[in-house]
């Protein structure tokens, strides 16, 4: 959750969303809103891409600060931004596992 420009992190259950031989149940937060919050979720495709001058990781901080650097951007300005940031990452490397994320204004 983003407010006030600082983010809130809630974690995920380390646990597949398909079939796993050990089935567990998730893990159920209720979480208080604020009207101008914005909730984002993704997958660990975009921090995980290799990239950049030395070909490492993006990793989720460099995500965090973009995130934050954008909150004032239309979401549709916002999508723009995160694409154009993860091909000048990733370069002439190739995309190593599936980029989603979903952001949602409150």
């Amino acid at each position: 959750v983003l407010r006030d420009s600082k983010l809130i992190e809630y974690k995920g259950d380390k646990q597949p969303c398909g079939f796993h031989h050990e089935i567990n149940s998730f893990t159920q937060n209720e979480i208080q809103l604020s009207d101008g919050d914005c909730i984002y979720t993704f997958t660990d495709g975009f921090p995980d891409q290799f990239g950049g001058p030395k070909g490492k990781k993006y990793k989720y901080k460099q995500l965090e600060e973009l995130v934050i650097s954008n909150k004032d951007r239309s979401f549709a300005e916002q999508k723009i931004k995160l694409e154009t940031s993860f091909e000048d990452w990733k370069g002439d490397l190739e995309q190593i596992d599936d980029v989603c994320i979903i952001g949602v204004g409150v």
